[in-house]
């Protein structure tokens, strides 16, 4: 038993983001402790699943009574529960595969898209102020300009320095910081350490954000939280990645 609970541990991501890190991932491996001994249960499958409990989510938030809220926000957690086994489970059984990472990030997009559209409806319905829906619009814009120029600035360092991946996936490792086998005192230090990771303000807070705002029935605060930090992190993201490839490009002309 704990050997395996060890192994699966080891499928965590290691630089995790924030409620996922120390929430939903763990929940996912404890999940995964039985699902990953199930054949009929795969990876893929459980993406699906997760995109489909998220959807699911989303009409809730749209019919918008209190008790729905609530429900859209336990759907919400079960949601990313499930899109953190997905990628444990294919690690664990060495199946992970290019595509089933295509669609597992490309179904985390649409959802933030769906739940957020969704809460910025049910704001406006509340308020009847359009304030909201601009709000929610802003903040789904700039978190795809997010993602966007981090790929394109992936393309054009590539087109500079081919071996760019490499050098960028071998920053990204990082050794196990906690878990079975580690004292009380490393698992509490990589606790408080994990907690800056709230002003990142990327899937791992909105799960939290969200949720917290359906429970208490105040979508438009939460809202103005989202548009502000995603303007701010996307406009940062796309000014240094820029400023990067600019120096990187300089340094080639220079080679």
């Amino acid at each position: 038993m704990r050997d395996k609970i060890m192994r699966l541990w080891a499928t965590k991501t290691k630089d995790d983001e924030w409620w996922s890190s120390f929430v939903t991932a763990p929940l996912g491996i404890a999940a995964n402790y039985w699902a990953v001994d199930i054949q009929a249960i795969t990876p893929n499958r459980i993406t699906a699943a997760s995109f489909a409990v998220a959807v699911v989510a989303s009409v809730c938030i749209l019919i918008g009574s209190f008790g729905w809220f609530i429900a859209a926000a336990i759907l919400i957690h079960l949601s990313h529960i499930l899109d953190c086994m997905d990628g444990q489970m294919a690690r664990y059984r060495k199946a992970s595969s290019a595509i089933g990472s295509y669609y597992d990030r490309l179904t985390d997009q649409v959802q933030v898209t769906l739940w957020f559209g969704a809460a910025g409806y049910a704001a406006y319905t509340q308020s009847l102020s359009v304030v909201p829906v601009f709000l929610a619009l802003i903040g789904i814009a700039f978190y795809g300009l997010r993602g966007y120029v981090k790929y394109i600035a992936l393309e054009i360092e590539t087109a500079l320095d081919p071996g760019y991946p490499a050098k960028m996936a071998e920053l990204k490792r990082h050794a196990p910081m906690a878990g079975l086998g580690f004292g009380i005192t490393a698992n509490l230090k990589w606790f408080l350490t994990e907690q800056r990771k709230i002003l990142d303000f990327d899937e791992g807070v909105f799960i939290f954000m969200l949720s917290s705002a359906l429970i208490i029935g105040q979508l438009t605060p939460m809202l103005w939280v989202f548009a502000a930090s995603q303007v701010f992190w996307g406009g940062f993201k796309a000014f240094q990645h820029g400023a990067n490839i600019d120096a990187n490009q300089k340094l080639a002309i220079q080679k």
